[in-house]
């Protein structure tokens, strides 16, 4: 069975944020990267289908020489082979699909893996991009999966409850929390994953569908005003939520 699982490379969730000098990306300076946290449970996913109907893992990242960096974690949890799709020029979340898609479809896995959004920049839409590009099926979000006899069965989470879907392979999953429990690299994958090749490849070029104009950060929240204790402080509360906080 071969296997490919997309990873993105993105700050860790502790990060303090600040806006770059040109007021559209972020300031790099001092910022801790990390594989996304969704896309571990893509790999371990991965993994688990391949300890248990054989074959090969292959995990894919689109970026710069950084990247390396989260494709050797994915190397060290257990993938077989890691591919750099190498650009250093930021695009956007159809621009990011194109590539991919271009690179699958050499390969032509049986099932493609990705975690079910990427935390920079939370579109959750590129695993849904890079099926439509390939003409597969794809279930999101998914929560349990089991594959047999040329079928994927997936349950993901919906509205209010959860929904089981069948899907023939070929087929792309992309992974929510709780589908597994992602396995921490041993020592020995850890070394062996420095070793390890790396491939390069160029990757498609295409034209953005979104152009950033600006980033900011949100307003400071205001000082907190209390207006009373009990209940006579009612009727001023609704004042102030009315015509100071405008929100009733």
């Amino acid at each position: 069975m071969r296997l490919a699982v997309c990873v993105n490379h993105v700050p860790d969730t502790e990060t303090r944020v600040k806006v770059g000098s040109d007021g559209k990306t972020i300031d790099r300076a001092g910022v801790n990267f990390v594989i996304n946290p969704y896309d571990e449970f893509a790999v371990e996913e991965a993994l688990r289908l391949k300890e248990k109907h054989g074959g090969e893992v292959v995990a894919v990242s689109l970026g710069g020489d950084t990247h390396k960096e989260t494709l050797r974690k994915a190397l060290a949890m257990g993938v077989d082979k890691a591919v750099l799709l190498k650009d250093d020029a930021p695009r956007d979340s159809f621009s990011v699909a194109r590539a991919l898609a271009g690179y699958l479809k050499e390969v032509s896995p049986d099932l493609i893996l990705f975690g079910k959004q990427s935390i920079d920049s939370d579109d959750a839409a590129v695993g849904q991009m890079v099926a439509e590009m390939l003409g597969l099926p794809s279930v999101s979000v998914v929560v349990k999966l089991t594959v047999a006899d040329g079928s994927a069965t997936a349950e993901r989470e919906v509205e209010g409850g959860k929904e089981k879907v069948l899907v023939r392979l070929p087929a792309v999953i992309t992974a929510q929390k709780g589908l597994n429990e992602p396995r921490y690299p041993s020592l020995k994958g850890i070394m062996a994953a420095k070793s390890k090749p790396i491939e390069e490849r160029q990757p498609a070029s295409s034209a953005d569908k979104i152009q950033v104009l600006g980033m900011r950060r949100p307003p400071a929240k205001g000082v907190g005003k209390i207006v009373g204790t009990d209940m006579s402080a009612v009727p001023e509360l609704v004042r102030l939520l009315r015509e100071e906080a405008k929100v009733i």
